[in-house]
């Protein structure tokens, strides 16, 4: 092994010390280690940074914008509702969600799927105060375990078809590795229901712990006539189990329903109140069957773009003593008020009829100009820019739904690369106003697009080192007398350690000529190896590196580097088993 080889994998290992230790962000440990090969002379500036102009980061990228899309519209929340309505533990609700979704992911791109999945999912585990980390993790194995069902399931599946073709061999049909591949994804999800809840702590996403604790305010929502939760129960809504708020009582026609009983039915008309945390106040707007008890001051604003505002009265404004009524709030500002918190104080009144106080903060909705417009008047001493959904903002589910479908079909037709497609798709969602320029921007978290646009540059550093090509010899080596099984297993398990440390696609490109010369060696046909590639270079567990989903997860679920391996270990040594097994019975050597 020579000196590049060696070097380089002396920064692999220190990175995963890194990443072990949990001391630095995972994009920042990944970016030094490709900066530090770099300057080692490794790898060229072109090698380091070729992530940055590649098009997967810009894919999740657009694709992060679309899921954010399908958030908004709300497309997702009933089917994850339905299904987490449907099972009281975790086992059962994880049951119910992995086998769709890997599904799923056998015929739509593993990205997209756990992209348009992770905004339901975190929400809804909030609403029923469970942690996110318990199904986020699970979300992306079981995208990956899907998509080895068919040959469009993943790219690498059609990387290695097109390896196929180019080696003189014929290409992967759609339901080719189906036989395979199926079983595996049943075994593969059975695997994760069962090791999940009893493997892996629950963790807790970084900053979430921060807004645990936080001012309480006020708001009242209304039910809507024929909503989603006009005629359930309070629990059938999921209002009973909302993570930082709390239905204090129901007005129904005059008469207080105080405490609220978990099997009280909703009737539209009923004024709802609230008492929660600023962040889950917000979100109340956009849950599906409630509206704003201020829907009349919010109908009245100006313009149809808006956003959320936390304000705190000033002592220089004539707003102390008075209500909102009497200031004439929404004319003066052109903006609502939608709750209040005044500190060791619950707000029992209608908002409208509450004097207010020096000091006193209040949840706005407004335009995009209303902070620089009085930030510098003494009216509000604060004037601070919140992330949520107005109530106000076309949904659209229609049309996201549209767009959804049409980025399926265009891309999983092969009409359409993924990289056109997706850019189209979020530049639709955008400039139909379903999504608000800043919303867009919000969306596209640059931890997660640094975290992969690095990764590839270790990915060449392992390649053109030769650090790749002497681990899989080795494996292969070490295994090969043990006969034609031997030496598919080393190719397997090669691949698999290769899928770590490089993208999937390239282990991939790299074990296709070693597996078709070590078949050719052993006289072997050389498909079954090539099934043990695909396998090996797909379901990627064991680091959050392996694959895109499980980068995508790793920060959202707040886990630590070594919880990927907690399960992905026993999920590889069941798939790698039965993959053996099942190999040389559907495609003899």
């Amino acid at each position: 092994m020579g000196l590049a080889a060696w070097i380089t994998l002396l920064v692999l290992v220190a990175l995963v010390a890194v990443l072990v230790r949990e001391r630095v962000p995972p994009s920042v440990a990944v970016l030094t280690a490709t900066i530090a090969l770099l300057l080692a002379g490794i790898i060229g500036p072109e090698q380091a940074f070729a992530g940055f102009s590649n098009e997967a980061p810009i894919v999740i990228a657009a694709l992060l914008v679309v899921a954010r899309a399908v958030d908004v519209s709300g497309i997702m929340q009933p089917i994850v509702s339905r299904i987490f309505r449907g099972a009281d533990t975790s086992t059962g609700l994880l049951v119910r969600l992995l086998y769709p979704l890997a599904g799923i992911s056998a015929f739509v791109n593993n990205t997209t799927v756990v992209a348009m999945t992770i905004p339901a999912v975190i929400d809804i585990s909030a609403r029923r105060q469970l942690p996110a980390s318990r199904f986020l993790m699970a979300v992306s194995y079981a995208a990956i375990l899907g998509g080895v069902i068919t040959a469009i399931g993943t790219s690498t599946n059609l990387t290695i078809s097109g390896l196929l073709v180019e080696a003189g061999m014929e290409p992967l049909g759609l339901f080719e590795p189906t036989p395979l591949g199926l079983p595996i994804a049943i075994a593969g999800v059975a695997a994760v229901v069962l090791l999940v809840p009893r493997l892996l702590p629950d963790r807790t996403a970084a900053g979430s712990a921060v807004t645990d604790v936080g001012r309480d305010f006020t708001v009242s929502m209304r039910v809507a006539e024929g909503g989603n939760v006009d005629g359930l129960s309070v629990t059938e809504a999921g209002l009973r189990s909302l993570k930082g708020v709390f239905l204090v009582e129901i007005e129904r026609d005059g008469r207080l329903i105080a405490p609220v009983a978990p099997d009280e039915r909703l009737e539209a008309g009923d004024l709802l109140t609230f008492v929660g945390r600023v962040d889950d106040v917000v979100d109340l707007q956009r849950v599906q069957g409630l509206q704003s008890a201020e829907a009349r001051q919010i109908g009245g604003l100006a313009g149809s773009v808006h956003a959320f505002y936390e304000v705190v009265i000033g002592s220089g404004a004539d707003l102390v003593g008075q209500t909102l009524k009497q200031a004439d709030f929404r004319s003066r500002y052109d903006a609502a008020v939608i709750a209040i918190h005044r500190s060791g104080h619950r707000m029992d009144a209608k908002l409208g009829d509450v004097p207010l106080r020096l000091g006193d903060t209040l949840l706005v909705l407004a335009d995009p100009s209303f902070r620089q417009r009085w930030r510098d008047r003494p009216d509000f001493l604060v004037i601070a820019p919140l992330s949520g959904v107005s109530p106000r903002q076309p949904r659209r589910a229609w049309l996201v739904t549209a767009v959804g479908v049409g980025f399926v079909v265009a891309t999983g037709s092969g009409w359409v690369p993924i990289l056109h497609a997706s850019l189209a798709a979020a530049i639709v969602v955008v400039l139909t106003g379903t999504l608000t320029v800043r919303q867009a921007r919000d969306a596209v978290d640059l931890n997660i697009i640094v975290l992969i646009a690095s990764a590839f540059g270790l990915g060449a550093a392992v390649s053109s080192s030769g650090l790749a090509q002497v681990l899989a010899n080795g494996l292969v080596a070490a295994m090969s007398p043990l006969g034609a099984m031997g030496a598919l297993a080393a190719v397997m398990i090669a691949t698999i350690v290769l899928t770590e440390l490089v993208s999937h696609n390239a282990a991939a490109a790299l074990m296709f000529p070693i597996g078709v010369a070590t078949a050719a060696a052993i006289g072997a046909d050389p498909r079954p190896f090539v099934m043990a590639i695909m396998l090996g270079a797909s379901l990627s567990f064991l680091t959050p590196l392996g694959y895109q989903t499980n980068l995508m997860v790793y920060g959202l679920g707040g886990y630590r580097f070594t919880d990927f391996s907690r399960i992905g270990i026993p999920l590889n040594v069941v798939t790698i088993t039965l993959g053996l097994v099942l190999i040389p019975i559907l495609f003899p050597l």
